[in-house]
């Protein structure tokens, strides 16, 4: 199954705590299907002491959200939006927005 989100796209959360907020993926997991949002899904993450950092403690980190909780925001119409696939007249497959049907 082709993966419809590629890193550096942006996207809308669908579902959870940040339903509605919009952000750019910074990597994808295709055998998870899941996906790292930018600045959101933000888990705490405790350290040990290090040299870096020698108290240690709580750090705020991003977690992983499944692909079907997250819909690409189309560049041109800036609606999220479903992807579909398109052929060109030069044998090359595209991402195509559904709503607008534009090529990503």
């Amino acid at each position: 199954m082709a993966f419809t989100i590629k890193k550096g796209d942006t996207v809308k959360i669908l579902t959870g705590r940040d339903k509605g907020k919009k952000g750019k993926i910074l990597r994808v997991f295709p055998e998870e299907n899941r996906v790292v949002v930018e600045a959101l899904q933000l888990m705490a993450h405790y350290t040990r002491p290090s040299q870096q950092n020698p108290k240690g403690g709580m750090i705020r980190v991003e977690g992983k959200i499944h692909r079907s909780n997250v819909q690409l925001v189309c560049p041109k119409c800036a609606q999220a939006s479903r992807v579909g696939f398109q052929f060109l007249s030069d044998r090359t497959k595209q991402r195509m927005c559904k709503k607008c049907h534009e090529i990503i």
